[in-house]
């Protein structure tokens, strides 16, 4: 059978520079950082800076749900896919009967409720424990609760493949509707890690910065003085369908491709995702126009991606107009190459590429075509990059 185009027909953003569409899109072409001192955790504990969503209010996107029972991650989706689905002139329960693929994911289970359910335990003892905890805060539940807003008998299903879950769910789906499995998707990613754990973890591992100074500026990809990253929350869902609907689509989903990196060899799997996504949409390295790197602004991370872009593109590199969007949202883990992906999209659209905020100094092991401000270049493709702790790496190409 022949693999058919698969196209993107709605986005949906929540993210620290935007909800929605439009005021994502605003928000993203501004060189600008949300990033903020952090204070809702233990002063013992010492300071923190985080990217966060700010103004959100679930009931403002999705109806009838209750919030107070639900994690953040979770209603992050939920807005993020009724959004989607709007900008695609639908609603999530005129996908009922239709077959609708889901797929979300997500690095972390839910540690709001996690950690909440360890505080009562320490305070009230074991009989107090919450019994729901076990539902819901399981990566699983995200989508459940997206398949819940459209009812009836759906196709959910959940991915955890660290930093590239939202990145993967999208390619996944985009595999399975070319394949011809499925006609349309709900799919992205969506997380939301910002509670005393595992941020407390994460900076004790030299993942998140631990001084409080001049939060805006701490998170710098690729700039020659950044140290490390800085964690974010969000989320972004879209609407994936085959060439054959009548709605009109952002970008065709070109090629996809995934791979692991061997022990001590950080982003060596990025060499064999990239060549297999461009294998996949029929491009030679030469005819990409737009790289939207992973970038988390970590001394090493950055540095080995960068070098394996420069061993991948060869002497093309430096004409390639690159950005990294985590100087502006921070490091959603597994949300942002989904947050990635609908960015590029939208900058296919509209001829735009935001800027790699923060990133002032350029570093020579770091030879990326960057700018500090918003670029208004046409461009018909876009290759993104999407790489996990755990050695996972991940690559996607769209097409105008």
């Amino acid at each position: 059978m022949k693999r058919r185009r698969v196209k993107i027909t709605g986005i949906g953003f929540v993210t620290p520079a935007g909800i929605g569409k439009e005021a994502f899109w605003q928000g993203i072409l501004e060189p600008v950082s949300r990033v903020t001192p952090a204070k809702k955790f233990p002063e013992e504990a010492g300071p923190f800076v985080a990217a966060e969503v700010k103004g959100f209010h679930l009931e403002d996107h999705a109806k009838g749900f209750n919030s107070k029972r639900m994690p953040r991650h979770t209603q992050f989706a939920l807005a993020a896919a009724a959004l989607a689905a709007a900008d695609a002139g639908l609603t999530l329960p005129k996908l009922r009967g239709k077959g609708a693929l889901i797929m979300i994911g997500a690095t972390l289970m839910d540690f709001g409720v996690i950690n909440k359910g360890v505080d009562i335990i320490v305070r009230k003892g074991p009989n107090n424990a919450l019994p729901t905890s076990v539902a819901t805060a399981l990566v699983s539940a995200i989508g459940a609760a997206v398949s819940e807003a459209i009812g009836g008998t759906t196709r959910t299903m959940s991915l955890q493949s660290a930093c590239c879950s939202g990145l993967d769910a999208i390619g996944r789906a985009a595999d399975m509707i070319a394949n011809g499995e499925a006609e349309i998707a709900v799919c992205g990613g969506a997380e939301a890690p910002l509670y005393f754990h595992p941020m407390l973890e994460l900076k004790l591992a030299g993942l998140a910065p631990g001084n409080p100074d001049h939060a805006e500026r701490q998170c710098r990809p690729f700039d020659l003085w950044r140290t490390t990253g800085v964690i974010g929350e969000g989320s972004c869902v879209m609407i994936l369908e085959s060439e054959e609907s009548d709605r009109p689509g952002y970008a065709y989903v070109g090629g996809y491709g995934y791979a692991s990196d061997p022990a001590a060899a950080p982003c060596l799997g990025m060499m064999e995702s990239m060549r297999l996504a461009l294998a996949n949409s029929g491009l030679r390295p030469g005819q990409i126009e737009c790289i939207s790197a992973w970038g988390p602004g970590h001394k090493v991370l950055d540095a080995a991606e960068a070098q394996m872009l420069e061993k991948f593109f060869g002497p093309d590199l430096p004409f390639i107009p690159t950005v990294s969007l985590k100087g502006a949202v921070g490091n959603p883990l597994g949300a942002a190459g989904a947050i990635q992906v609908g960015c590029a999209a939208l900058g296919i659209r509209l001829g735009a590429i935001p800027p790699t905020v923060n990133w002032e100094h350029p570093d020579p092991s770091c030879l990326l075509n960057l700018s500090a401000k918003p670029r208004f270049i046409a461009h018909d493709n876009a290759l993104i990059n999407a790489h996990g702790l755990s050695g996972t790496n991940a690559c996607l190409v769209l097409i105008r």
